[in-house]
């Protein structure tokens, strides 16, 4: 027996970051926390804050395609708890739920200014679940790590939708080049490499507009919404 290696990849350096302000196709992957959500769907899906009362959406980001295709980073989302604003909302929610509906109206080539009654139900989900293998695109950035100890880490910027300029540009397949969100960056890895649980549909290329539903999918029903069987 023997082992042929001439198929490999050739090794990922790891101890490169992904530079400031790349664009890049990207498809989301949930990490489960153990920590139930507010409904069954997302049994077990949360992640609890070591340090508040705040529950986190632990988010696996992998680019799909291009220079930098297969690789990762990683970042938590607020869903529950944490700091509070004048209303008593969540404020870490509040600062989810628009990156959340960006994805979604990226996704599906929704104009975030569409406030149509069809349009408004294609951003109707039936639990945080349903975001898990959404693919979309995205500026990539580096964030300085607060503490010497710790290494500088890629976050995600934000969600291109079809408000920006580089949205049509991205989706022909041309290049952007990199919009630098200005933070200097060290070259050191954001984390060790995770074990993709990329869903084989988010390969698949997203459809600009989804057919109009005239109501939202019932809970009880396990497809989920349109876009995510697109």
């Amino acid at each position: 027996m023997s082992f042929d290696f001439n198929s490999a990849d050739p090794q990922m350096v790891m101890g490169d970051l992904i530079p400031d302000g790349t664009f890049a196709k990207l498809c989301l992957t949930i990490r489960p926390g153990g920590v139930d959500g507010a409904v069954p769907m997302d049994q077990g899906l949360l992640k609890a804050s070591g340090s508040s009362d705040a529950r986190m959406l632990d988010c696996e980001f992998t680019v799909m395609e291009g220079a930098y295709a297969k690789r990762k980073f990683w970042q938590m989302f607020t869903v529950q708890g944490g700091k509070l604003d004048e209303k008593g909302q969540s404020k870490g929610w509040n600062i989810s739920k628009s990156t959340f509906r960006a994805m979604i109206d990226a996704a599906l080539g929704l104009n975030p200014e569409d406030m149509s009654e069809a349009t408004k139900t294609k951003r109707v989900i039936q639990g945080l679940k349903q975001l898990d293998g959404i693919s979309f695109w995205g500026r990539i950035m580096v964030e300085p790590a607060s503490n010497p100890q710790y290494r500088d880490v890629n976050r995600l910027a934000n969600v291109v939708t079809p408000a920006d300029k580089e949205y049509a540009v991205l989706t022909r397949g041309e290049q952007v080049p990199p919009h630098p969100v200005g933070a200097k960056a060290k070259t050191q890895a954001a984390a060790p490499a995770q074990q993709s649980l990329t869903p084989a549909w988010a390969s698949k290329t997203p459809p600009v507009q989804a057919q109009p539903q005239s109501q939202p999918q019932p809970a009880a029903k396990a497809a989920g919404p349109a876009w995510l069987n697109g």
